[in-house]
């Protein structure tokens, strides 16, 4: 494992349109040094910047590392610290952390086979963002992750309950993250 993959923080926040009214205060209620993945599909092109913009300073004050999900070249373009994406758009900027979307063994190969720096499988649990798709379920995905060669962040009804139910540190949440742990 590189130096980067084992300074991969644990707690990982996704944008998406549901949670685009909520993201300011979830951004200011993650713990300092987690991960933000900017996916914002759903604005025109320069509304996705702007609004990329706008954030970038709250991620810095935090410390916490900010992913966009693009390219390469337009992660870099926009002070990106690593690109989000399919294990086939995984490029080779060695400066940028590549994070590849993985979701069974023949993506993650693909992903081994990029170098990505880490995957996130999903769905562990059954999500509003993949209704038709079937969850993983702790099994399956603990089996899948077993075939990555890189570190893997677990997405797909993910909250501090289920992260231990399943035995996983690692994991993220687009609407269903609960920042605060329960007690």
């Amino acid at each position: 494992m590189t130096t980067r993959q084992t300074q991969l923080p644990d707690l990982w926040l996704l944008s998406d349109a549901r949670n685009e009214d909520s993201l300011d205060r979830a951004i200011a209620a993650l713990p300092p040094g987690s991960a933000f993945v900017y996916r914002h599909y759903h604005l025109d092109p320069a509304t996705r910047r702007a609004r990329w913009d706008a954030l970038l300073p709250r991620l810095r004050a935090g410390g916490h590392l900010a992913i966009l999900s693009g390219s390469d070249d337009e992660a870099q373009g926009w002070g990106a610290d690593g690109s989000y994406g399919p294990p086939e758009a995984i490029g080779e900027a060695p400066q940028l952390l590549r994070i590849a979307a993985v979701h069974d063994a023949i993506e993650i190969a693909h992903a081994n086979a990029a170098g990505a720096d880490a995957v996130m499988l999903s769905p562990v649990f059954p999500t509003r963002t993949h209704p038709d798709r079937e969850a993983l379920g702790p099994e399956r995905f603990h089996a899948l992750s077993a075939l990555a060669e890189m570190p893997v962040i677990a997405l797909g009804g993910m909250d501090y309950e289920r992260a231990r139910e399943i035995g996983w540190n690692r994991w993220a949440a687009i609407d269903g993250l609960a920042l605060k742990e329960p007690g």
